[in-house]
């Protein structure tokens, strides 16, 4: 009788899983930390299916204005993460030091955080010293503006925009860095 509790205890916590994954209701709130574990690969789309990125802007967790037309004519790297998910943490070290290594190609970095408490999203930007801002997008306009190219669930997720603002690259999940240096690189040597 053990057994099959624990069975359908599995059973059941395996539908409950998979619907959160495809439910939009069951998106992330305010304060909900789940989140849709992608494997990291990078996507680089043919310049022929490449889609123009949202006009996007907001407050950075600094307190100053931040807008993606800024960087107009740069490629952009937007990371979009959250204090309170573990592999955002683990992939912070590889995003600065592509960033570092790629700012002389003209290359900008640009974070948003996402569905976030404001401290614990500064603490986490004291402790990892980034190198770029980020958008405090506690409640998910920057990355609905990406729908259809950035799951809100899937945290993190990086999207990589060539010089003509379109969505070149996307990774779902904890970027590597071979994969988003190469990425970068070969957006950034597009002319």
């Amino acid at each position: 009788m053990f057994a099959t509790s624990r069975a359908l205890i599995a059973v059941l916590v395996m539908v409950v899983l998979a619907g959160c994954a495809g439910n939009p209701s069951a998106q992330p709130q305010s304060g909900d930390t789940r989140f849709v574990a992608g494997d990291g690969a990078v996507k680089i789309f043919d310049a022929g299916a490449r889609t123009a990125a949202p006009a996007i802007e907001g407050e950075t967790l600094e307190g100053r204005r931040a807008r993606l037309a800024d960087h107009k004519g740069q490629v952009v790297v937007l990371n979009f993460w959250a204090s309170w998910c573990g592999p955002c943490r683990s992939e912070a070290p590889v995003l600065k030091d592509v960033a570092a290594k790629t700012k002389d190609k003209g290359v900008t970095f640009l974070g948003v955080d996402f569905k976030d408490d404001r401290a614990q999203a500064l603490a986490f930007q004291r402790t990892q010293k980034p190198g770029y801002p980020s958008l405090f997008d506690q409640p998910g306009k920057v990355a609905l503006a990406f729908h259809g190219m950035v799951n809100p669930a899937a945290i993190p997720s990086t999207l990589v925009i060539d010089r003509q603002g379109r969505v070149a690259a996307r990774a779902l999940g904890e970027v590597r860095y071979s994969d988003l240096m190469d990425a970068v690189t070969k957006v950034s040597d597009e002319r």
